[in-house]
């Protein structure tokens, strides 16, 4: 039995998440930390919360967060930011900073990035340069207002939520003289648009209601433009109270070169040069991350306030003498209690594991990514439809990269390895096919099943938990869930977009390569729960190819686009063998890089004997989702028959055509074998939570 002596701090994450080497990442993660646990902590503690309106005392996080640096995060250095290249894992790590107090602090972080995201990814350079030096503070000798954006596309109205197939925004040509620019009428209406109450510019997605001009595109709006910039009335939402949303009304009058991408002019006709959902799947392949590690940062959150109330439940009254069991350890000596906040920690250690792999792979992909376009460009290939016949043809190459690099170093063909590495469109289609499953998974599983969690979080704390001045805020966390559920495209949206890439090839082997991983990890790090990761995706992967082919006692296809009945359950299930697969590997990092590290030396073996507990109870918890849902799905769509003369229930040879499913009774048995070990590293976690040094008081205020 081991000892965990106190709650993992800095250097546990560094090395887990793969930032130990980035002192500017360090410093991000410093600075948001330290508006979290003061300015946002003190405005939830003040009751800021308690009003739609944006008040002026809500206004001193825009502050803070200028004075931090976190408003320049997003941008490049000669913009005014500080960190070269991409920056989606810095903006995650300072997205968990400040959820960890208050989600809408960390979204009202992000959505002027949010708003200037469209302009990053397909901006002309000159848009860019432009708008994103605009929104970083004044530098030294500058006399300037910081502008600050809005993202509008949720529609179709009234309600609130995005369809990105439905545009409500109308686009109309107002003058065009020969020879000169033409000038743009825009007709948008928002719901529940963020950062309205302050934005200087709005980025809109519109559609044309003009001959003159082609589909649909997005257009940058400022507030100075002629005709109505109405910001509207402010949102009556009930959670994420420390960002501003209203619901703006906007028709005006814009030159054309606002045209997010830019435009030609062919035949008499405006041709953006990118349609708006070209443009919202590049936004949305990397802003939907932070949105899924807000809820898993939350989760994490609340394991110290939770173990202090515990410990302190009975100390208030005469029920217990001091150095009694009762008085030490109060709910502590409850099973039940520290198993259930295990059970919470590492739901939330296996999210932020998968959302921060997700953004690492982000920050490689951008510049593969503009490097394929540029290619593509130079090609004279630019169509769509032309580039996937191309990439479709690597198919090959493909598989041998990710075998590749699926296969230790010390074993592998390395002149080969880096041949392939450097090929753009060998690179692009691997990550392609990975990130298209991680984010959308991300945002699916860290949100849906982090709500479910968080409101175990309440229930672990009692009354308590449902009152305002809870210790971690743990009620206004749980109620946000459901908001960062919303964001981005609800859960229907993410299991959509999962059911189009998860059956992909190229993701079909990386899982391969995954199986394989995990066998050999469960071999290597006993304890990990490696063989029931990969148990269950054994499972997974052979139900979706028999879903595909196999049919209902009607004679319906099981697996169609529109058979969601299916395909979202097979979506739930991935989703479920994401986040272990990730914390596994974060774990075998603790592992393996921690004994370099000074302050993790000693007790090193304890904590990363707690942590392969974490990770065996999360990969147990998944294998037995992807178990019942594969099981649901394979035999659920055929009639019982165990009612027939003879039959016996659950009789194999009562079963008609049963018996083309040996190899899934089969592998679902050895998802059950594969569980042996699970509890006992749940009551090991649960007793290392009784043992567990924490502070005597929260490090930020609690109303």
């Amino acid at each position: 039995m081991y000892t965990l002596r106190t709650l993992p701090g800095d250097d546990v994450r560094q090395i887990m998440w793969r930032f130990a080497e980035r002192f500017d990442l360090q410093m991000s993660v410093q600075s948001a930390r330290s508006i979290a646990r003061s300015t946002v902590a003190k405005l939830v503690a003040e009751g800021a919360r308690n009003t739609h309106e944006w008040t002026d005392q809500k206004n001193d996080l825009l502050t803070a967060f200028d004075q931090s640096g976190l408003t320049a995060l997003f941008m490049d250095p000669h913009q005014g930011g500080f960190i070269e290249g991409p920056k989606n894992f810095a903006l995650a790590l300072v997205a968990f900073e400040l959820a960890w107090v208050d989600a809408g602090a960390a979204t009202s972080s992000l959505a002027s990035n949010l708003a200037l995201a469209p302009i990053h990814e397909k901006g002309t350079p000159e848009q860019r340069d432009y708008y994103m030096s605009k929104c970083v503070p004044p530098q030294p000798g500058e006399d300037r207002e910081i502008w600050r954006g809005a993202f509008a596309l949720t529609e179709p109205l009234p309600y609130v939520g995005v369809d990105t197939g439905v545009l409500c925004g109308k686009a109309s040509v107002a003058d065009w003289t020969d020879g000169e620019e033409p000038m743009l009428q825009i007709d948008k209406r928002g719901r529940f648009i963020t950062n309205m109450d302050f934005a200087n510019f709005v980025t809109a997605a519109v559609e044309s209601n003009d001959d003159r001009i082609k589909g649909t595109f997005m257009v940058i709006l400022e507030d100075t433009d002629e005709g109505i910039f109405d910001r509207g009335a402010p949102t009556l939402k009930m959670v994420h109270q420390l960002s501003s949303t209203r619901d703006p009304v906007l028709n005006l009058k814009v030159p054309a070169s606002r045209i997010i991408g830019g435009y030609d002019v062919v035949d008499g006709v405006i041709v953006p040069k990118y349609n708006h959902s070209e443009i919202i799947g590049a936004v949305f392949h990397r802003t939907r991350i932070p949105v899924g590690l807000m809820t898993s940062a939350k989760l994490i959150s609340a394991v110290e306030p939770v173990i202090r109330y515990h410990r302190n439940r009975f100390r208030g009254g005469d029920a217990c003498s001091e150095g009694s069991p009762r008085f030490d350890k109060g709910l502590q000596i409850n099973e039940d209690a520290l198993q259930r906040l295990v059970d919470l920690w590492a739901s939330g250690e296996a999210g932020c594991s998968l959302a921060f792999g997700a953004s690492r792979l982000a920050d490689r992909f951008d510049p593969i990514e503009k490097a394929k376009e540029a290619h593509f460009e130079a090609e004279g290939v630019t169509s769509v439809r032309k580039q996937m016949g191309v990439l479709r043809k690597l198919k090959e190459q493909v598989f041998e990269f990710i075998d590749l690099e699926y296969t230790p170093e010390a074993e592998r063909d390395q002149v080969r390895y880096a041949e392939l590495q450097s090929d753009t469109l060998v690179q692009y289609a691997y990550m392609e096919a990975l990130a298209g499953v991680l984010n959308p998974g991300v945002k699916l599983w860290n949100t849906g099943e982090g709500a479910n969690k968080m409101r175990e979080a309440v229930a672990l704390v009692g009354g308590y938990g449902i009152t305002e001045d809870c210790p971690g805020f743990l009620m206004q966390k749980w109620t946000d869930c459901q908001l960062e559920a919303t964001y981005e495209g609800p859960e229907a949206v993410q299991r959509r977009h999962l059911t189009m890439t998860m059956t992909s090839d190229v993701f079909q082997h990386i899982m391969e390569n995954w199986v394989k991983q995990m066998q050999t990890a469960g071999q290597q790090v006993p304890g990990l729960g490696g063989y029931v990761i990969a148990s269950a995706m054994e499972l997974w992967q052979w139900t979706l190819n028999h879903l595909k082919t196999a049919k209902d006692d009607d004679g319906r296809k099981l697996y169609h686009n529109k058979r969601q009945g299916v395909t979202f359950a097979m979506a739930d299930a991935l989703g479920w063998l994401l986040g272990p697969y990730y914390l596994a590997m974060d774990v075998m990092e603790l592992i393996e890089k921690g004994p370099m590290s000074p302050t993790l030396a000693e007790g090193l073996d304890d904590l990363t004997g707690f942590y392969k507990d974490l990770c065996h109870i999360q990969a147990a918890r998944a294998a037995g989702e992807v178990a019942r849902i594969c099981t649901e799905l394979v035999y659920g769509f055929n009639t019982c028959s165990c009612n027939q003369p003879a039959a016996e229930p659950g009789g194999q040879s009562t079963c008609a055509g049963r018996e083309d499913l040996v190899d899934f009774r089969a592998l679902k048995a050895k998802v059950d074998m594969c569980m042996a070990g699970s509890r006992m590293a749940k009551d090991r976690a649960g007793h290392a939570l009784t043992e567990v040094m924490i502070p005597e008081a929260l490090d930020y205020p609690i109303g």
